[in-house]
């Protein structure tokens, strides 16, 4: 793996935030790969990471990214719904422990005055919820309500090495 490049998608999965969707600047990293045809009315789509790791223990060393964006699956329970597929789900008896496990572990790979790009969904967990998980507050976000569940990002900065 190159190993200097300097943006980590920490939870790829099928890259649905991406424009540019191979950046050749950025590591891939997701806990599964996934097949095009798994899902029969998306036939192309599939996970295709770089490497093979949970965001809960990060395969790379202390200050390693200027950038990581970090798009945790954000619905509570497996189920065989198309969603589940697509983005995965957390576990409903250690979602707090891997959650906050995961944004250390970003914050410890990412370099100082280097940015971490949260993506969060509010349809099982409350945007605060998960945010009090974290031992500091984003800088900015979109935590705006306009309907039943919503898509935020929020922006933390590393300000420590």
């Amino acid at each position: 793996m190159d190993i200097d490049k300097i943006i980590l998608d920490a939870c790829c999965g099928g890259r649905h935030m991406w424009v540019q969707k191979n950046n050749p600047n950025t590591v891939y990293m997701d806990i599964r790969a996934v097949e095009k045809g798994t899902i029969s009315l998306q036939p192309n789509w599939c996970v295709e990471p770089d490497i093979i790791s949970s965001y809960t223990n990060i395969p790379f060393e202390d200050n390693s990214f200027n950038l990581i964006n970090w798009d945790i699956p954000h619905k509570l329970g497996k189920d065989k719904g198309i969603i589940t597929m697509k983005y995965g789900h957390l576990e409903p008896e250690n979602w707090k422990e891997t959650t906050s496990k995961g944004f250390i572990e970003c914050m410890r790979v990412l370099k100082k005055y280097g940015v971490l790009i949260f993506k969060f969904n509010d349809v099982s967990i409350s945007f605060k919820e998960v945010l009090d998980l974290f031992p500091i507050k984003p800088l900015f976000g979109t935590p705006t309500k306009k309907g039943v569940n919503n898509t935020a990002f929020f922006v933390f900065m590393k300000m420590e090495a």
